[in-house]
């Protein structure tokens, strides 16, 4: 067998491969699409649910899932983007940051349920938060710090040396060739990791369902102290405990709660294509 008949054999097989990992993602989108978009108008989207939630709209989930996203943002990215940095440019390379990072690697793969009863146990009980907003938030960020911190530390190392050497040869400081080169050349790295967890957390039910998710709750939080229901959780209540429940909705609401982290990873690729083709290495 030639080499060329070799090439062409694994080159089918991969493509087997990528069709078969790829198509039956497809035809779950489509039967969510097709079964859920009968449900999708301007008052299922807007509404305050009624009736049990067998009617009216999922307004409060939506805008729970996006205070709950963005609460999870504000704790997470300073902090993991930070640990990322000291990891990377100002750490030594020492027993202790060693054990650090295979303590960030085997957190990135903790069940989701354990983040839950310890955000139940810390920040709901211990610290006295309540079932709220923050206390999800908090759980939620410290779910996808890991993966925040691991990818971002990646990015970094991936900036060549040379970017720093002609940094401190220019009389910069060492923050200063961070700030102004490594960070902005590791920018679409850095964004990759920061959506990957954030999508991560807005579509998790567990966490936010020992630390603040309502089960039915017809109205907008007030403030951060509030319950809130949320998309991933209310989709888990509707299909499962709520009897009689019309099948549209059930479809309507994965199939919002499916465009919301679609339409994160959109703005997240459109961000990185930016700043990649602004890269200079």
């Amino acid at each position: 067998m030639s080499r060329q008949q070799v090439q062409r054999i694994g080159f089918a097989l991969l493509a087997l491969a990528a069709i078969t990992v790829v198509l039956p993602i497809l035809l779950v989108i489509g039967n969510i699409v097709v079964r859920g978009l009968a449900a999708i108008n301007w008052e299922f989207l807007t509404a305050m649910p009624k009736n049990g939630m067998k009617a009216g709209g999922i307004f409060p989930a939506l805008v729970g899932t996006l205070l709950l996203t963005l609460g999870t943002a504000v704790v997470c990215i300073p902090m993991g983007v930070g640990g990322a940095i000291y990891l990377s440019e100002y750490a030594r390379d020492t027993w202790l940051t060693r054990a650090i990072r295979l303590a960030i690697v085997n957190l990135a793969g903790i069940p989701s349920i354990v983040y839950g009863l310890f955000g139940l146990g810390l920040f709901v009980l211990f610290l006295q938060f309540g079932t709220s907003i923050l206390a999800g938030s908090l759980t939620l960020a410290i779910m996808t710090l890991p993966v925040i911190i691991s990818t971002s530390e990646e990015a970094l190392r991936a900036v060549p040396m040379e970017f720093r050497t002609v940094s401190f040869s220019l009389g910069g400081t060492r923050w200063q060739g961070i700030r102004n080169i490594v960070l902005p050349q590791a920018l679409p790295g850095i964004i990759t990791g920061i959506i990957l967890g954030l999508l991560r957390a807005a579509g998790e039910t567990a966490p936010i369902l020992f630390t603040v998710a309502a089960f039915y709750l017809p109205r907008l939080p007030r403030s951060p102290f509030d319950q809130t229901m949320a998309l991933p959780y209310h989709l888990y209540v509707i299909s499962t405990q709520v009897p009689g429940m019309p099948e549209h909705i059930q479809y309507g609401t994965a199939l919002v709660l499916l465009a919301v982290v679609l339409s994160m990873n959109l703005v997240a690729t459109l961000i990185r294509s930016y700043f990649r083709r602004r890269r200079q290495w």
